[in-house]
């Protein structure tokens, strides 16, 4: 509302470019918006997980909720050792509890796992942008083992 509605640049402006967002993420953003339809999430797993990322992004900037729900769902389902870490920042920095949820679930699922999600980049990604997120997967571990 701010961007369009509000005393920003936006407001007079013929033209207004969309900055910080995939020009394939928008087109799929705005499909959804006028034929309630997601297109873009039935592809190979890897590309239908990038487009979930970067819609539930845009989902969260424009307050699409039914659109966040879907991409959490999407991401959900494919949280990997890879993915995990770097999935549960975005999580975190959207405030997508459900899937912020499966991530911590995912990653305290076995020693093993935990152990291979710490080594990966996105674990040191994790730790800079969201350390406070750490302590989640910490009471979780304790939890687990009581």
């Amino acid at each position: 509302m701010a961007e369009f509605f509000g005393h920003m640049r936006e407001m007079s402006a013929q033209r207004i470019v969309i900055e910080d967002m995939e020009a394939s993420a928008f087109k799929a953003m705005l499909h959804f918006i006028y034929t309630d339809m997601m297109p873009g999430l039935d592809q190979e797993l890897e590309a239908a997980a990038t487009m979930a990322r970067h819609l539930l992004v845009a989902a969260d900037r424009y307050e699409l909720d039914r659109l966040k729900v879907i991409c959490e769902g999407k991401l959900s389902g494919g949280i990997m050792v890879d993915t995990a870490a770097t999935t549960l920042a975005l999580a975190e920095q959207h405030n997508c509890t459900h899937l912020k949820a499966k991530c911590v679930e995912f990653i305290i699922s076995t020693p093993a796992i935990l152990n291979a999600v710490v080594a990966t980049e996105g674990y040191k990604h994790l730790e800079a942008s969201c350390p406070s997120v750490l302590t989640s997967i910490v009471l979780s571990v304790r939890g687990r083992s009581h």
